[in-house]
């Protein structure tokens, strides 16, 4: 793990690019490997690809708010799902940022990294998934989204229509994302490097 070292501007259209159709093709293996069972799952439940009902099959691939297997007493506005998938994003992504910062001179051994993100990930998970389903990265939701309509399962793919599924989904995890990036880039990391010197860390 390369420490205290950020993407270039210009990387970042191909990082996205690669991002989005990472998330495409996995949902295409999973449909591969699950499409027999979901079709059997259709017929004995008498679900109509497409239609309403079938939610219950398109939430393999996408988020939906509020989460349809909480019942029907779950009730959750856009505006709590944005900030829900938005305080996710901000936490996971905050937390990246401090434990890869070379001026972190309190972070865990880089080797640890990925266990303290994926745990991290996994609380998010335990806390948000009965509100949001918790997509907290874009491509993950929108690409398999895609994937699934394209599949038949159109308008029942999406979570309160084109608003709900591109405001909570996307817009949630970035403005999450891109506030936890100046968070730490104009206040926390500055105070860092004020307390170590260019000797014992690679800030830069």
């Amino acid at each position: 793990m390369v420490i205290g070292r950020r993407m270039s501007v210009d990387r970042l259209p191909a990082y996205i690019i690669a991002q989005f159709a990472g998330a495409f093709a996995a949902a295409a293996a999973v449909y591969l490997i699950f499409g027999d069972s979901i079709v059997r799952y259709e017929e004995i439940h008498g679900i109509v690809r497409g239609a309403p009902e079938s939610v219950k099959t398109a939430m393999m691939f996408g988020e939906f708010y509020p989460n349809p297997g909480v019942g029907a007493a779950a009730s959750v506005s856009t505006h709590t799902a944005i900030l829900t998938e938005g305080i996710g994003t901000f936490i996971l992504v905050f937390l990246i940022f401090t434990l890869t910062e070379g001026c972190n001179l309190g972070r865990p051994d880089n080797m640890m990294a990925p266990l303290f993100i994926g745990l991290t990930v996994t609380l998010i998970i335990s806390v948000t998934a009965p509100i949001t389903q918790t997509g907290i990265n874009p491509a993950r939701d929108l690409s398999p989204r895609l994937f699934s309509m394209l599949l038949g399962w159109d308008r029942a793919a999406l979570s309160h229509g084109w608003y709900g599924s591109l405001t909570v989904y996307v817009g949630g995890p970035i403005a999450g994302a891109g506030l936890a990036s100046l968070v730490f880039t104009r206040i926390v990391e500055p105070l860092m490097k004020t307390k170590t010197s260019t000797d014992s860390c690679k800030c830069d």
